[in-house]
């Protein structure tokens, strides 16, 4: 991991911005983007993909993040907007607001499989949070960020269970909304392809 920092560096490029989100695929809350730029040349053991550490280790790893990284951005986009101009571009806007949130202009971002909007150079990889420490960085921040609100949407909308399955389509979460109905919350763009026994899905 690293590999791609590395060349930048050679290039002398020192303000490295990774950039990727948590919440993508979930039925339920705000997807959640994360940006962080570390320092030039600096390797943090234990960095990887967030999806392949404990919630303990990535907790830890998350601290250890913030209290090295040179800046950080945090961008949510909620449900709502979520179903009205879709996942794919929530999610850019998303990313593209978390580096306009820096406090440095990073001179290159490298991005987990997506392209955003902006003047700033950059490459999208796949499975960059695999192979980019500063992706798996803003992936940690960006899973620990969302996991920590779905700890508060569980007293916003109780009786889901969303601060177990983090809003995602477990069978359990599934069978809830069913019994339930959907929360105001739920993306109803989501719940129409996984729950084809609701029909009509309107909000609050």
């Amino acid at each position: 991991m690293g590999w791609f920092e590395e060349q930048l560096w050679a290039q002398g490029i020192d303000w490295i911005a990774g950039v990727d989100e948590a919440g993508r695929g979930a039925l339920y809350g705000d997807v959640v983007a994360a940006c962080v730029v570390l320092p030039p040349r600096v390797t943090i053991p234990g960095i990887d993909d967030s999806k392949k550490l404990s919630p303990k280790r990535r907790e830890a790893m998350f601290e250890e993040i913030c209290a090295k990284a040179v800046a950080i951005g945090i961008s949510c986009v909620d449900e709502r907007l979520i179903d009205r101009i879709n996942i794919r571009q929530a999610t850019r806007m998303a990313m593209r607001q978390a580096v306009e949130q820096l406090s440095v202009r990073p001179q290159y971002v490298l991005v987990d499989a997506e392209q955003i909007d902006g003047p700033w150079p950059q490459q999208s990889i796949i499975h960059g949070d695999q192979l980019s420490q500063a992706i798996a960085a803003a992936s940690i921040v960006a899973k620990v960020t969302r996991d920590r609100l779905c700890q508060q949407w569980e007293e916003r909308d109780p009786g889901y269970g969303i601060a177990q399955h983090k809003g995602y389509a477990t069978a359990y979460h599934r069978q809830q909304i069913l019994l339930r109905g959907p929360s105001p919350h739920h993306r109803r763009s989501f719940l129409k392809k996984i729950l084809p026994e609701i029909r009509e899905v309107h909000h609050a």
